[in-house]
């Protein structure tokens, strides 16, 4: 039986300011550092040691999965990095206060972009774009070390990560909207020989 432990970024610094991210590329605030130290911490009292890491092409991820692996002693561990596990890009909202947002183009077109499953904001990822490039990319590279009975380390993004979680959990597009994906909280699940997913606690 393999295991994949999802690990979301610590705080951003666009987390902190209230902006929408995306593929913009901040780096992590000094709590943002806090909580991926913890995780690692966390995951090391467990007893978890990885065969491979996988993060994304932004260096928040990327140092969050750096600082997880540090804290386990597992920093001369294999990381690969790829553009599909980013986050969701939110096109023209990017870079926004999420409040000015709201008052150029009102409350209820913004809550549609953000919460909705297949509705992209300007120039930008639905969730369900996000879940087209995750997923192809989790079959073809990251499902086949699980099946192989391998523990793998997942650091990314909330809503490449919710991607996941609903394909594994098998959510509804309703349930995986109203999932929230906490900064630097390991989601671990053991991957049977088959592929099914059974998510289980720290």
């Amino acid at each position: 039986m393999g295991c994949l432990v999802l690990v979301r970024h610590g705080q951003s610094e666009w987390n902190e300011k209230n902006l929408f991210t995306g593929w913009r590329d901040p780096d992590l605030t000094d709590k943002g550092v806090k909580e991926a130290v913890q995780a690692g911490n966390s995951l090391k009292q467990a007893g978890y040691n990885f065969d491979i890491a996988f993060t994304s092409d932004l260096q928040r991820a990327q140092k969050t999965c750096s600082l997880i692996l540090a804290a386990l002693e597992l920093s001369a561990l294999e990381v690969i990095q790829n553009q599909a596990l980013n986050e969701r890009d939110y096109g023209e909202l990017a870079g926004l206060n999420k409040n000015d947002a709201r008052k150029k183009w009102g409350d209820e077109q913004v809550h549609i972009w953000r919460r909705s499953y297949d509705v992209p904001p300007p120039g930008g990822e639905s969730l369900k774009d996000t879940a087209d490039r995750v997923l192809p990319y989790y079959e073809a590279s990251i499902k086949p070390r699980l099946l192989t009975g391998e523990t793998v380390l997942v650091a990314a993004h909330g809503n490449s990560l919710r991607a996941l979680v609903m394909m594994l959990e098998g959510l509804s597009e309703e349930e995986i909207l109203a999932r929230e994906i906490g900064t630097g909280e390991p989601i671990i699940y053991d991957i049977s020989d088959t592929g099914t997913a059974t998510l289980k606690a720290l």
